[in-house]
């Protein structure tokens, strides 16, 4: 079979996951020529904007998959995308749903979804060999490759335009009058991820004490109120917007977000907070200067996207003190 130069990607969520997928494509894109058309639900398809590797972005809403929709969407979409292949970085029923439509070439990324479950219920004994040689970037590009790249060759990439980087900059400086920026991104969407609101206000206080100017971003209730250096952008900006926010940060420190892949997509260093969540599931990020504080608790991992709920209070987040955040935050700005 011939290979195909233009692929139909598919990566429908979420956040993380389809930032994830950018520089990937590029690797492809510089090593075949392939082009792509990419296929995301609709809050996420702003991130893909800009992408020189992209073609066009097919943004869906959750009602086009229902049950009875499905099928005739994913019909239509095979038609007009005839002569294309199906690159699956997705690797559900769904998208397996899709290929069986699919009259090209198909690939799909190895999900290690035995190796997962091993390495998750016998607490990392079993399992672990393949998830903690292979990140998720690599392990979508295993879809294609037989050997995967290194994982800097990978690093996510995120393209804002001259206007957006202006806009994003005035913000900063207007907000920082010339202090170094760091972000904080104090939100989960799963409780049991979540850092203590108080231990944010503590960081945000010591950061200000140290001469940094702190922005939150994100979307939710922030536990850092706005204040003498301190600016709350939660809710105010599009994700292009905290992309371009995060471009002149110094630093971003969050939790196993999707804001984490955003900062590493416009190369902002990163201070990552890992509780019940582990590298072995191929999410830490993996820029040259970002640093992970990982939990020392046995019990880790407790759960894939922590949804699970914690019996030991949380014990994996409370062991992740201010201060020792505060100290990689400061080596990042010095």
């Amino acid at each position: 079979m011939n290979v195909p130069n233009n692929w139909v990607v598919m990566r429908l969520s979420a956040l993380g996951d389809v930032v994830l997928t950018t520089g990937v494509l590029t690797y492809l894109h510089n090593k075949y020529g392939w082009r792509f058309t990419f296929l995301t639900l609709e809050p996420w398809a702003a991130v893909l904007k800009g992408h020189p590797a992209i073609d066009s972005i097919i943004p869906i809403k959750k009602e086009q998959l229902r049950s009875g929709k499905e099928y005739t969407f994913f019909k239509q979409l095979a038609e007009e995308h005839e002569g294309k292949g199906l690159l699956d970085l997705h690797g559900t029923m769904r998208s397996r749903f899709l290929s069986l439509c699919w009259k090209g070439a198909v690939r799909r990324y190895p999900k290690f979804s035995i190796q997962r479950r091993l390495f998750l219920q016998t607490g990392g004994k079993l399992g672990g060999e393949k998830l903690l040689q292979y990140n998720v970037p690599q392990r979508y590009a295993l879809a294609v490759e037989e050997v995967a790249p290194t994982r800097l060759e990978l690093l996510p990439q995120l393209f804002l335009s001259q206007e957006e980087l202006q806009k994003g900059q005035l913000l900063c400086e207007q907000a920082a009058g010339g202090k170094p920026i760091v972000a904080l991104h104090p939100f989960s969407t799963h409780p049991n991820k979540a850092w203590f609101s108080e231990s944010w206000r503590m960081l945000a206080a010591k950061l200000v004490d140290s001469g940094a100017h702190v922005i939150v971003i994100g979307v939710g209730n922030s536990p850092v109120p706005e204040g003498k250096g301190v600016t709350n952008l939660t809710g105010r900006t599009s994700i292009r917007e905290t992309c371009a926010v995060l471009k002149y940060a110094k630093a971003l420190v969050t939790g196993d977000s999707g804001p984490m892949h955003l900062a590493s997509g416009v190369q902002t260093p990163v201070v990552a907070l890992f509780g019940p969540t582990h590298r072995a599931w191929g999410f830490f990020p993996e820029g040259v200067s970002d640093i992970v504080i990982e939990a020392d608790e046995e019990c880790r991992p407790c759960s894939l996207h922590g949804k699970k709920v914690c019996d030991k209070d949380q014990a994996c987040m409370q062991s992740i003190e201010p201060q020792r955040v505060l100290q990689s935050v400061l080596s990042l700005l010095s």
